[in-house]
């Protein structure tokens, strides 16, 4: 579903970076409390399975949100040194840090989904970019950085006649206030997907789905997903 906002709400659009994850759903409806004319992008870049791409259009399909599915799977062979896009490598079974999980960094990805976006933005009149960054992934992701963001920030503000400002409510947030702040929303995180793995159940095991339950367990919630097992309850349980 493609459409190009009204002249009256183009400097309410915002265009929304939008996986399908838990970071992402909260910021796309942040965006919607607003009262922005919102555009989601998801984009299939030849990652290891589809189910965050399949999550996210049910959900914009049934909040009636603008939603592309950018197929830019022709980079795959200059992003592929990735657990994440690479499916013959082994995924690592770990709690997120430094030493453990590098194998699924995938080579500058946020900067070609941002220009993307900010292209997006541009091109219909929006003057936003939201993008679900978080403080729990500067430990091990470069491109989540503030540094970066803001340096892209002021690309986005000088690259194009009318600058773009990039929206990332959640960069010094951790993984547990943003689902805090979802479920002050009301908002049901089974319409989400977070393991890296795309098994019919999430499997409990890999980092993000490790990070996924340690949030929900700091909350006092218990996560509406099914797992394959749930090997803790929260940070250092068991």
């Amino acid at each position: 579903m493609t459409s190009s906002p009204s002249p009256k709400a183009a400097g309410r659009a915002t265009v929304v970076i939008y996986s399908g994850g838990m970071d992402s759903y909260t910021v796309l409806h942040r965006a919607l409390r607003e009262g922005l004319d919102v555009h989601a992008l998801s984009f299939d870049y030849g990652q290891r399975h589809a189910r965050e791409l399949e999550v996210a259009r049910r959900v914009c399909r049934g909040l009636g949100v603008s939603h592309q599915v950018i197929d830019i799977t022709a980079i795959h062979g200059l992003i592929d040194n990735s657990a994440l896009t690479d499916a013959g490598r082994a995924l690592p079974d770990a709690d997120y840090a430094e030493d453990n999980l590098q194998d699924t960094v995938v080579p500058n990805r946020n900067m070609i989904l941002l220009a993307l976006s900010i292209a997006k933005a541009v091109n219909i009149g929006a003057g936003r970019v939201d993008y679900g960054a978080h403080g729990g992934d500067h430990v091990l992701y470069p491109d989540c950085r503030p540094e970066f963001v803001e340096a892209m920030n002021a690309v986005a503000g000088i690259a194009n006649f009318e600058a773009v400002e990039i929206h990332a409510p959640y960069l010094r947030a951790s993984k547990a206030e943003i689902l805090a702040d979802g479920l002050a929303m009301g908002l049901d995180y089974a319409d989400t997907w977070t393991c890296y793995r795309g098994g019919r159940l999430a499997c409990g095991r890999c980092g993000s789905c490790r990070e996924r339950l340690a949030a929900f367990a700091a909350n006092g919630a218990v996560d509406p997903l099914a797992y394959a097992e749930r090997p803790f309850d929260g940070p250092g349980g068991g």
